[in-house]
């Protein structure tokens, strides 16, 4: 069951369809007798609950031929996106990120700023007076976006005139 899932999961951005659908993490833990499946998807602009939908058909389509029993979860990262591969880190760069280190660096294990991307095998962080932190990718435990509606209110502003 859990293989069938994991390779239905890894192909879906190989279909025509779901082309544009990033699959951000899949997980499958057994509770008893069921198997709790999730997915978790994103794509540009946005998951809603019909893209949600079409693809938990695909998986359940998939997964018919086995006897098991399981429960199935399609969802978006969230406002607060996880980032979990060096890609995230340039996708999201400008965006205001929250990132807990294994390690101190610069005296902290929780380190807020903009994301400025990668160099070399570091994340690059600005904070508000320009200056950078390094932080090495291995040394990484959790890393997500920070959501802040005023900000993202006033990107969305400035989205639309350069689009004019």
């Amino acid at each position: 069951m859990i293989e069938t899932f994991e390779r239905a999961a890894e192909a879906l951005p190989f279909e025509a369809e779901f082309r544009d659908v990033e699959i951000v993490a899949h997980r499958a833990v057994r509770h008893g007798r069921t198997t709790a499946l999730t997915l978790v998807v994103d794509r540009e602009g946005g998951v809603d609950v019909d893209l949600c939908g079409k693809l938990a058909s695909r998986l359940n389509a998939a997964l018919d031929a086995e006897s098991d029993a399981y429960t199935l979860e399609v969802e978006s990262p969230g406002l607060e996106r996880p980032l979990l591969r060096p890609a995230d880190y340039a996708r999201f760069r400008g965006r205001p990120v929250r990132v807990v280190t294994t390690l101190p660096v610069d005296g902290a294990k929780t380190h807020r700023g903009t994301l400025a991307g990668v160099r070399g095998l570091s994340v690059v962080l600005t904070s508000g007076k320009g200056a950078e932190t390094l932080l090495p990718l291995d040394a990484i435990k959790t890393a997500n976006l920070e959501f802040d509606p005023r900000e993202d209110l006033r990107r969305a502003k400035r989205e639309k005139r350069a689009s004019r």
